[in-house]
């Protein structure tokens, strides 16, 4: 009979999970082919064994477990499990202490009974079972793998609660099913064959409501916030590829997992809670809590020690923890006992895979098989680590941001309601969260989104500065954009997922996965990553290659034994791509922003874990000459890249400044004001900036592995090399290509006016190290701990006067607190920054134009002393002023290094002044060394170095007459508005050649430039001379 073999197997698992079941019964209604349980409670510390989380369950049960055997067509209809209302509670353990009493409180109800009878195998229930001898063994194994491959499983209103201090956070699921599917992905009853290996199953999530609240200090929740998530439905595709008929396990899984769209809602009240739960989850993920305390040893009889033991540091997520590179000097260095070795989340995710895809490893024994059967050598086989693919993919996510306000019913007794209203709101289109491992040594882990911007919503602090009545448009309240738009981009955020019909398991053939370092990086460049998406792309890598010759880097490394892994390299790349973005920082962008910081700041919840002081290992570690040469072969390290593409910041003058509200909160100083007055707000227009452009931005940064144990190790060396030093270091690499600022308005349209440049386009890059763990360098004081250089090979900067009080007034309106208006800008003084394109001035400004150039400054610090240097190659300044004719002429004001050895004679005046040699020392060259501590002093006294080049300064005329512009009105012919056009700051005009510079007026172009001149961007390195010379041109 059927019922034989597979009524035992549904019970082992209802038995295993379910407390206070008679066998018997339901034994006898599962022949019957329903059974119907009501009200059971859960068997908590076997869940919370399966499933090895740092938390503990407080409660759970069922309330209706219902199970349909359909024993007539057991070969073409499925067995249905239905749950419904399933509710458990959990909490983040106390402590170790705690969890030696939590292993036999009667709070949970648990007992050590129950969990040693719930680790009984299947195969014990078995050993009464009885065998056919008309069913051969293997039909028998044929239909259970059919039975257990099409089970479907119906959970209908899914609870879960977490619970720590004052926050709740809840997850309600009306229903999910998980069923198996055909290859079109519709309900069907399947199984693998031999010319197709490959399983499909789906699963449903209906109506998905998340919830965050606060309650008091009795446990009770007062008001409820609205939900973080409100029934948000999504849907989930597993594909299976085994490699044949008798796989245990498939070689092959992905589990990707579509929503269409996820509205996130936060409140100023639950954004302190959700950053409480986020700091948990980076907590757990770095192993900063739930680790063993120092002394203590694993309980053998309590297994929530081995759930907090479970969780590691930042890379070993990837891998059962080998502690450290082999090349350490093997183990001795600093491996720990096996006992105590930490395991990674990822780890202990894999470590699900087995239970997850296939049945209990007992189901042999419910066949009846011979331990020489097929199956059983095969189960006896090294496995290999399949290839798993995890995917997270969402077509359109929204997060609003709301500040809430209590508001009283007229009833003295009624309860206090809580209104909310949305300020702020972010849009993100086309998100892909994809991950790819094969066993511990790689994975890799691949984030991205197409397009997302940011929304001014209703009004902030009462200011009704976006209120309905506003009319405002929707580019107003947009002052975020990155990316493109989803529909002009495309799908491309689904290649290659099962919900992409151009994808391999979509069409019939087996994927092909690229899991070689060199390969991946080849592949999965910036630019293809950002092809793809557009706006965000983020690609971490982590793999382990054994280099010994023993094994590669697909072997098993389950073991966590350094001895059988021979040499390992480990490496962990992330690479971020941000795409062009236009960033706007208006009074309502700015002030939202600041009111979700201060709303984050407000909470009394401390900290998980603290800053661990540096303390150094008293046990010196010392290595040998061939140990040494290992080490240097090879350390591992982490290495992070950041890129910005095309980036745009432009910078308005506040139209209303409550700075004062928000700043002290951020600083620390006091709580912030909720009551404020409303204030009428009207819109400044023409709104003046200052718009910032960058081609690019790249951040690089490089930290070791193991900082601990390599600087331990190094230290002690007696002979130190450049290359083990420098690995000891954080470095950090900033470079910053075509920079430029410069000056525009916003008109009543939303419209900019042509960009007026004030910083012309230049480039700079910022190097950086920091010692790691300094106090382990005592003995070596010439060590230096902190180290920068700093190089600017050339700035330029011009404005008129005009520009000048434009940019005050930008400022002062942000430094100035209280009402802006007062502030507001002089019309004429607008008319004259941005001039009518084809209108003449009659009186146009002086612009003065400064340059500096080959600018590299230096700082270092060591234990004893601190020293910064610095060389400044050439300074220059000049004005360029209306001359005769209408032409301009350029004013030499300022010049260094400069040759005035005969300034004297009038032959200066009047020759032209090239430049003879760019090898010129340059214009100031400087050092500056100081004692760490004063007291100190008499061992490393102070030091002043200082060198400066001759220098020329022209007093002229066209200098007071910048100083003292006053803005004035214009006619009104020169007040017609201007063309708007969309154009970079800086114009392609063709620059002036010129053949000499003279102190006097010079032939220009006609038309006035604002590009840094001829003059001011030319190398002048000339002859040295010494002192510093001052003339005056009449």
């Amino acid at each position: 009979m059927l019922e034989s073999y597979v009524t035992p197997i549904l019970m082992s698992y209802v038995n295993r999970y379910i407390k206070n079941l008679k066998p018997s019964d339901l034994q006898l209604s599962l022949w019957g082919g329903d059974v119907v349980l009501s009200k059971l409670e859960l068997k908590l510390d076997v869940l919370e064994q399966e499933l090895k989380l740092p938390f503990t369950f407080l409660s759970g049960h069922i309330h209706e477990l219902r199970i349909h055997v359909p024993w007539t067509k057991l070969g073409s209809e499925p067995v249905v499990i239905t749950i419904n209302t399933m509710e458990c509670i959990l909490k983040l353990k106390d402590g170790i202490q705690d969890d030696h009493e939590s292993c036999g409180s009667n709070s949970t109800n648990r007992s050590t009974t129950e969990n040693t009878k719930s680790s009984v195998k299947p195969r014990r229930i078995q050993q009464a079972a009885p065998t056919d001898p008309d069913l051969p063994p293997g039909y028998v194994q044929s239909l259970i793998r059919r039975v257990v491959n099409n089970v479907n499983i119906v959970i209908n209103n899914l609870i879960l609660k977490y619970v720590e201090d004052d926050i709740v956070l809840s997850v309600n699921i009306t229903s999910a099913e998980c069923y198996t599917v055909g290859e079109l992905w519709d309900r069907a009853f399947m199984d693998i064959s031999a010319t197709d290996l490959v399983l499909r199953k789906v699963i449903n999530f209906s109506d998905c409501t998340v919830c965050l609240d606060k309650r008091n200090a009795s446990g009770k929740i007062e008001f409820y916030q609205d939900p973080l998530l409100y029934k948000c439905s999504f849907r989930t595709r597993l594909h299976f590829t085994y490699d044949n008929l008798n796989s245990k396990m498939p070689s092959v899984i992905k589990i990707h997992t579509l929503v269409e769209s996820l509205k996130l809602s936060i409140t100023d009240q639950q954004l302190p809670m959700f950053i409480r739960i986020m700091q948990l989850g980076i907590a757990l993920y770095y192993g900063e809590i739930g680790n063993f305390k120092d002394g203590e040893t694993e309980d053998p009889t309590c297994h929530n020690k081995d759930m907090l033991g479970n969780i590691t540091g930042a890379e070993d997520e990837t891998r059962i923890d080998m502690q450290y590179p082999a090349q350490y000097k093997g183990q001795e260095l600093y491996s720990q006992q096996e006992d105590e070795q930490p395991q990674g989340w990822v780890s202990w995710a894999w470590s699900f895979v087995p239970a997850i895809v296939s049945y209990d490893d007992g189901e042999e024994d419910f066949l009846g098989n011979d331990p020489t059967s097929t199956a059983h050598q095969q189960k006896a086989q090294t496995l290999r680590d399949p290839i798993v693919s995890i995917g997270f993919y969402c077509t359109k996510a929204t997060v609003t941001f709301k500040l809430t306000e209590m508001q009283a019913e007229s009833s003295y007794y009624s309860p206090q309601k809580v209104k909310s209203k949305e300020v702020l709101c972010w849009e993100q289109e086309g998100t892909t969260v994809e991950a790819l491992m094969m066993g511990e040594p790689f994975f890799d882990c691949q984030i991205g989104f197409v397009g997302c911007r940011a929304l001014c919503l209703k009004g902030i602090m009462g200011v009704k500065d976006f209120e309905e009545n506003m009319n405002r448009s929707e580019t107003e309240a947009c002052f975020f954009i990155c990316g493109e738009n989803l529909s002009m981009k495309g799908l491309t955020y689904l290649t290659n997922s099962l919900f992409d019909y151009r994808s391999p398991e979509n069409n019939g053939t087996r994927a092909e996965f690229i899991l070689d370092a060199a390969h991946h990086k080849e592949t999965y460049t910036e630019i293809a990553g950002m092809q793809r998406f557009g706006a965000f792309y983020m690609d971490y890598l982590y793999t382990m290659e054994n280099i010994s010759g023993k094994g590669s880097a697909n072997q098993d490394f389950s073991s966590g034994k350094s001895e059988d892994m021979g040499t390992v390299q480990e490496k962990s790349t992330k690479s971020l791509v941000i795409g062009p973005l236009d960033f706007r920082l208006d009074s309502s962008a700015v002030h939202r922003i600041l009111k979700m910081i201060v709303c984050a700041l407000e909470h009394e919840y401390e900290p998980y874990t603290g800053l661990k002081p540096d303390i150094k290992d008293e046990n010196e570690i010392i290595l040998n000459t061939e140990e040494v040469a290992s080490l240097e072969e090879y350390i591992p390290t982490r290495h992070t890249s950041v890129t910005l593409l095309k980036c745009t910041c432009t910078i308005f003058m506040a139209e209303f400044n409550l700075l004062d509200h928000l700043l002290p909160v951020i600083m620390g100083e006091k709580n912030s004001s909720n009551f404020l007055n409303a204030t009428n707000f009207q819109s400044l227009r023409p709104l003046p900036s200052i718009q910032i452009l960058v081609d690019k931005i790249n951040l690089e940064h490089s930290v070791p592995m193991y900082p601990e144990q390599l600087v331990h190790v190094v230290s002690n060396l007696t002979q130190l090399s450049d290359n083990l030093l420098h690995y000891c270091y954080a470095h950090c690499y900033l470079k910053i290509f075509g920079f430029q600022a410069g000056l525009t308005s916003l008109d009543c349209r939303g419209s900019y006016c042509l960009p007026v440049p004030i910083i012309p386009s230049f480039s700079t890059a910022l190097y950086g190290k920091l010692l790691k763990l300094p106090t382990c360098w005592t003995k070596r004081s010439q060590i230096a701990i902190t180290e920068g250089i700093f190089e600017l090979p050339n700035l330029t900067v011009q404005a008129t006067r005009a520009q000048t009080l434009l940019l005050q007034a930008i400022y002062q309106s942000w430094s100035h607190i209280g009402n802006v208006n007062s502030l507001s800008v002089n019309e004429a003084l607008m008319n004259e920054v941005f001039q009518t394109i084809g209108v003449k001035s009659k009186n146009p400004l002086p612009t003065l134009e400064g340059s500096i150039q080959n600018v590299e400054l230096k700082y270092c610090s060591t234990s004893l002393v601190k020293c910064a240097s610095g060389t400044m190659g050439s300074i220059k300044i000049c004005a360029k002023a209306p001359g005769d004719s209408g032409k301009e002429k350029l004013i030499p004001l300022l010049q260094g290094p400069s040759d005035t050895k005969d300034l004297h004679s009038s032959k200066w005046l009047n020759e032209s002044r090239k430049p003879e040699s760019l090898l010129a020392p340059d214009l100031i060259a400087f050092t500056v060394q100081v004692p760490q501590y004063m007291d100190y002093c008499h061992n490393s006294g102070a030091v002043l170095l200082c060198s400066v080049q001759g220098v020329a300064v022209n007093i002229d005329p066209v200098l007071y007459t910048w100083l003292i512009y006053q803005p004035q009105k214009r006619t009104s012919r020169h007040m017609q508005q201007q063309p708007v056009v969309a154009v970079p700051l800086i114009m392609p005009i063709s620059r002036r050649k010129e053949d000499e510079l003279s102190v006097g007026s010079a032939p220009l172009a006609k038309q006035q430039s604002y590009q840094a001149s001829e003059y001011a961007s030319s190398p002048i390195k000339t002859k040295t001379i010494t002192g510093c010379m001052l003339y005056i041109y009449p």
